[in-house]
C-alpha cells in the first residue's frame, strides 16, 4: 500500500450539506453549508463556518441566530442552488418555492420541507483566516413526525439525508450497525 500526500486541505468527508437558514420570516435568506458540526452535549452547541464576504454573514453576525435545515434527497437541487447563488440578488425562498415556519426560539425561520431543524443562537465568533466559524447553543430541535418511528425515534432512512463529498452530493446509504454494537454480547 501507498499513499500519496497531498498540500493541506478539507478532505474530512463526506460532510453534511445543510441549508442554514437566517433573517427573519419577512425578509429570510437561505444558504448552503458544509462546515458543520457538534461541538458539545451539555449545553448542546454547533457551529458553522462561513465566509464573511457571504451575503448571509452579516445577517447571522447581526441577528446572532441562525437555523440548521437538514436536506434531503428532495431537497439536493435546492441545496445546491442555496450555495452557488446570492441571496443579494436572488430571493432564494421565493424562487425554490421553499415554505418557510417560525422558529420557537430564534428569530431566523426554520424550512418546512426539512426533516430537522435546528434553532440556533450564537455565543461566539471565531475569525479563523478564510472563513469565520459560529459558535451556537442548540435551544430547539424540531422534527418532522413522519420521520419518527414507532419507538418515538428519528428514522434516517425514511427521509434520505444528503452528504457533501469533494464537489459531489450523496444520499447517506443503509444502517450498519448501532453505537456499541462492537462490544455487544452475543
Amino acid at each position: 500500500m501507498s499513499k500519496i500526500s497531498w498540500k493541506p486541505g478539507t478532505m474530512i468527508y463526506p460532510v453534511p450539506a445543510v441549508l442554514v437558514s437566517c433573517g427573519d420570516i419577512e425578509k429570510p435568506n437561505i444558504f448552503t453549508v458544509a462546515w458543520t458540526g457538534i461541538v458539545n452535549t451539555d449545553p448542546a452547541m454547533t457551529y458553522i463556518s462561513v465566509r464573511p464576504e457571504r451575503y448571509s454573514y452579516n445577517i447571522i453576525k447581526e441577528n446572532e441566530d441562525f437555523v440548521i435545515n437538514l436536506t434531503t434527497k428532495d431537497l439536493a437541487f435546492a441545496t445546491d442552488y442555496a450555495g452557488v447563488t446570492s441571496g443579494a440578488k436572488v430571493n432564494k425562498v421565493e424562487k425554490l418555492g421553499i415554505h418557510l415556519e417560525s422558529s420557537n426560539f430564534v428569530k431566523s425561520p426554520m424550512i418546512s420541507e426539512s426533516p430537522i431543524s435546528i434553532e440556533c443562537k450564537v455565543i461566539e465568533v471565531k475569525e479563523l483566516g478564510s472563513h469565520h466559524m459560529f459558535l451556537a447553543e442548540i435551544k430547539c430541535v424540531n422534527v418532522d413526525e413522519k420521520y419518527i418511528d414507532s419507538n418515538g425515534k428519528f428514522d434516517m432512512e425514511k427521509c434520505n439525508l444528503i452528504a457533501y463529498s469533494h464537489g459531489q452530493y450523496y444520499t447517506l446509504g443503509e444502517r450498519i450497525g448501532k453505537f456499541g454494537y462492537s462490544v455487544k454480547k452475543k
